[in-house]
């Protein structure tokens, strides 16, 4: 098992996203400079203010360090301004490129990755922990140098006035590293398992509400949300613990303070009696720790925004870490003839003992149609999922006009696939954007005019407000499951493939719907390579094939009519629906 990459090296690699915007990181360097600067000087100058206005004899302070102070001030406004702005864009800008990073490669991640992890939980990835890693990145690092500086400007004042003081209070250094070590390996803990639970609370509540229907019909309301309350509470329990540490942490911070303070006291008393310190001197050794301590309290919170960061900069890293589908095809495709070959192919799912399908053999040749159908589980959706090497396969071999698809790059590969399934993938975007989607989007008006007419989808789309230029919301859900799937026929057409893929496309349509919905596919399926998973056996009986599976393997093949009259598992599936069905 590989060893999981220390926090330093996690931040080395985050950090690296920074390049791009070292200019904005130099202005606010800057700035954070000036800015802590300014803060010591003025801290500085508390000790001839003092003196001058209460040394006996003194007349008092002119006008020249009141003046002073105002402007260092200005500076000081003006220096934060442009750190915490420069920043705040480095920031942001980091956690946009995390995201088109993250999303980039989760669309060229195998399809095993899309079984492994649910949708919720790679929504996570791209929300909340690009944020955190934002905040470690940037935020946190803008914290800690601008801290830094703040207790490097006051120690500077320190050692000035008195070194004697200074050095005896630096004894407090040691255990304050210890206590910002051990908050910090407490904080990285509890920062993996809180995003695992955001991961899992988002999840419960997608499938409550996506299923909303189907929960209040059985009555499910209870049971949802006693679930998401049991999730939800063990994100708190995890929410307080960070709390916890981060209270108990800054309580300890404070009370080293407070000790360093005290230290201070007693030390600048003894310097003030030798003669070796100043009324003025002690006052502003005095604002020297008291600023010191502050910054030190923040340094320490700072630990948990870091920690999280770095716990989500690794949860995205082994997104950015996970290999790409394998695409080492160099044979070029332009336009297949469309004849597919299985060879004896064995395809298993990872840690399935049993396979999903064993030893598949066939041959659809172009103009045909292969028709595949059996019990659900029984392998036909995996098989056709191979097709487009959603999946590969473990042994055996899938040809396309001869060669195995392994040599094909794989855009020219699914350039040769049209896919029309029962769960249509529509986006929230016009008619004409559905349609002419991907690399189809700069057809003509005329060619995806003709698509929708074929698809028998004009009917309806013409009685729209704007026709194609109507919205027709998330999902496609202004529109009816017939609507929908014509217009996913239309693309079909508009893509115009050699191989077209029907995977339950009229399973769930009403009489009227599926008549539309057939009529449509008989217009596209000529003079194609067609394999359609069947739900209703009465549309596949002009099949030229048909493949009968059960338990991944092909059990029966033959013509509709064939099969039939050898009265096993097809006819046997025939009766149950002609008794069953409508």
């Amino acid at each position: 098992m590989t060893e999981a990459p220390s926090p330093w090296l996690t931040y080395r690699r985050l950090i690296g996203f920074a390049r791009p915007y070292r200019g904005l990181l130099v202005l606010a360097a800057v700035g954070m400079l000036l800015e802590a600067a300014a803060g010591a000087y003025f801290t500085f100058l508390m000790s001839p203010v003092i003196d001058d206005t209460f040394s006996e004899g003194d007349k008092g302070v002119g006008l020249l360090l009141p003046l002073s102070i105002v402007g260092l001030f200005v500076v000081r406004g003006i220096a934060g301004y442009i750190a915490d702005t420069q920043m705040a864009k480095s920031g942001r800008s980091i956690a946009r490129d995390l995201r088109v990073n993250v999303l980039d490669k989760y669309l060229r991640l195998p399809g095993l990755r899309f079984d492994a992890e649910p949708v919720p939980s790679m929504l996570i990835r791209l929300g909340s922990d690009s944020d955190q890693v934002s905040q470690a990145a940037i935020d946190a690092l803008r914290v800690m140098v601008q801290q830094t500086l703040q207790v490097v400007g006051s120690l500077a004042v320190m050692l000035y006035y008195s070194w004697r003081v200074t050095v005896a209070i630096f004894l407090l250094g040691p255990p304050l590293a210890w206590v910002m070590d051990k908050v910090g390996r407490r904080y990285r803990s509890i920062s993996h398992r809180i995003q695992e639970s955001g991961g899992h609370l988002l999840q419960a509540a997608e499938q409550a509400l996506s299923n909303q229907q189907e929960v209040k019909v059985y009555g499910a309301q209870r049971v949802e949300l006693a679930r998401y309350t049991e999730l939800a509470n063990t994100n708190l329990r995890l929410s307080m613990k960070v709390e916890a540490t981060r209270s108990i942490s800054s309580a300890l911070v404070q009370l080293m303070g407070s000790i360093g303070l005290a230290l201070l006291l007693f030390l600048a008393g003894r310097e003030a009696v030798a003669g070796r310190l100043s009324a003025g001197d002690f006052v502003a050794l005095m604002m020297a720790m008291m600023a010191i301590i502050p910054a030190l309290k923040q340094l320490t919170n700072v630990q948990g925004m870091l920690q999280r960061g770095v716990a989500s900069a690794e949860r995205l890293f082994t997104v950015l870490d996970a290999p790409d589908e394998v695409d080492t095809g160099g044979r070029a495709l332009v336009r297949a003839r469309g004849e597919i070959e299985f060879r004896d192919v064995t395809a298993r799912y990872p840690g399935q003992q049993q396979a999903a399908l064993s030893d598949v053999a066939f041959v659809a040749r172009p103009g045909t149609v292969t028709a595949i159908v059996g019990r659900s589980g029984s392998g036909k959706s995996t098989l056709i999922k191979l097709i487009p090497r959603f999946y590969d396969v473990e042994s055996g071999q899938i040809l396309l006009d001869g060669h195995p698809l392994q040599d094909y790059r794989l855009a020219d590969l699914r350039r040769q696939i049209a896919l029309v399934g029962q769960q249509v993938m529509l986006f929230d975007g016009t008619v004409a954007e559905n349609v002419a989607y991907g690399e189809l989007q700069d057809a003509t008006d005329g060619k995806l005019d003709a698509a929708i007419e074929g698809a028998n989808a004009m009917e309806f789309v013409a009685r729209m407000p704007d026709g194609l230029r109507t919205s027709i919301g998330s999902k496609g859900g202004r529109l009816s499951g017939g609507q929908r799937q014509r217009l996913a026929i239309a693309r079909a057409m508009l893509k115009d493939a050699p191989i077209l893929i029907l995977d339950e496309a009229t399973a769930a349509l009403d009489t009227e719907s599926e008549r539309l919905v057939q009529d449509a596919l008989n217009r596209l399926m000529p003079d194609r390579t067609t394999l359609v998973i069947a739900h209703r056996l009465s549309t596949i009986e002009h099949a030229d094939q048909v493949l009968v599976m059960d338990h991944g393997r092909i059990v029966e093949r033959g013509t509709h009519s064939e099969l039939l009259q050898q009265g096993g598992l097809y006819a046997h599936l025939h009766r149950m629906q002609f008794h069953e069905g409508p």
